[in-house]
């Protein structure tokens, strides 16, 4: 091996030593602060020299405080779930707003100047072509007019079983 491969290999073995003797000692530090910091919130207990009744009477009181920490923290979750569940319907109603459909995403075409030209003035060209082409012709068909006639001349006619005769062999 060369030289310079020795002493690289050196260098990363002390320092690999002292990121572990840093890593120790921040260990070492958490612990003690996680100590002071139950040591100041719950005092130790001193249980020498209590009689049964006091021990029981603290007992008591002790199971009163978890009580209480319990009911809080069932509070707090129930809040948290309320909150999730809202959460939850919110973002659902934002979704129903935008749309559930996802747009596909276009692809980006290169084109040079001249051809970007092209396809526009084509496309304009087309679409007038396009356009006069697709109109429907519409041939005017003469209305057949009935005749006018008097109308009594009508009645007078159809009534009668002659009348209604002539209706059934019209119908025919």
């Amino acid at each position: 091996m060369s030289e310079g491969h020795i002493s690289a290999v050196t260098l990363q073995s002390k320092l690999l030593k002292a990121a572990t003797s840093m890593l120790a000692a921040e260990i070492e530090q958490n612990k003690r602060e996680r100590e002071d910091a139950l040591n100041e919130r719950v005092p130790p207990l001193n249980l020498s020299g209590l009689s049964a009744k006091e021990l029981q009477e603290l007992c008591k009181e002790l199971h009163r405080k978890i009580d209480i920490v319990d009911e809080a923290c069932y509070d707090l979750e129930m809040k948290v779930a309320k909150n999730e569940k809202e959460i939850q319907s919110l973002t659902q109603k934002i979704w129903e707003m935008k749309g559930t459909k996802q747009r596909t995403k276009l692809k980006k075409v290169k084109k040079s100047h001249d051809a970007k030209l092209d396809a526009l003035t084509e496309f304009k060209m087309s679409a007038k072509s396009d356009f006069k082409a697709n109109l429907k012709t519409v041939k005017k068909e003469d209305e057949k007019k009935e005749e006018v006639t008097d109308w009594r001349k009508n009645v007078e006619a159809m009534s009668g079983m002659e009348g209604r005769k002539k209706l059934f062999d019209a119908g025919q």
